[in-house]
């Protein structure tokens, strides 16, 4: 399956509109935001989450082609700012706990309303995220992952690259364990 098809497969599609504007219920994601990560922003005093997506955590790191260690967060970062600067998505809140809202992006690419998680998992530079029993969140972004994985596409190129959730689970699971 082609990469397109795959966008298209698992985009969340929204109703015919223009794509000049943000639907009803939507706001436009744009490049006046603070970006905390490859999946949080914070605008306007609220603070922003893709739903469903876990970036890579700054501090970890990757080694890159050139034998260089990278910063893995400051890529997932990097990569949401350019699809931000390069397709102009609209967002919608979906949920919203813990002083954050979640939402869902969608971004016109050639005529198509895709997904702007599936597309940053799809390229590889990030995650599907994992709920505390470790299931996906999304499981149609976890099948992007896998496929992301399996043409080693974005930091999946990198042997040494840990999926951010994983590491998140271990270190939960290290400070139950503490506080017995």
């Amino acid at each position: 399956m082609n990469r397109m098809s795959l966008f298209i497969a698992v985009a969340i599609l929204v109703t015919a509109q223009p794509l000049l504007a943000a639907p009803m219920g939507y706001f436009d994601l744009d490049t006046g935001v603070a970006l905390e990560s490859g999946d949080t922003w914070t605008a306007n005093g609220e603070r922003y989450r893709l739903y469903g997506v876990q970036a890579c955590l700054r501090g970890t790191t990757f080694t890159n082609n050139a034998g260089k260690t990278q910063d893995c967060g400051d890529a997932s970062l990097s990569v949401l700012a350019a699809f931000i600067k390069d397709t102009h998505p609209s967002c919608a809140p979906i949920a919203r706990a813990a002083g954050v809202v979640y939402v869902v992006c969608f971004a016109a690419v050639a005529g198509e309303r895709l997904d702007l998680a599936t597309m940053l998992i799809s390229e590889g530079y990030a995650f599907a995220a994992l709920d505390a029993k470790g299931m996906p969140v999304n499981p149609a972004y976890a099948v992007g992952e896998q496929e992301a994985k399996a043409r080693k596409a974005g930091l999946w190129q990198f042997p040494d690259v840990r999926h951010p959730s994983i590491l998140l689970g271990r270190a939960a699971s290290y400070h139950q364990e503490k506080a017995k």
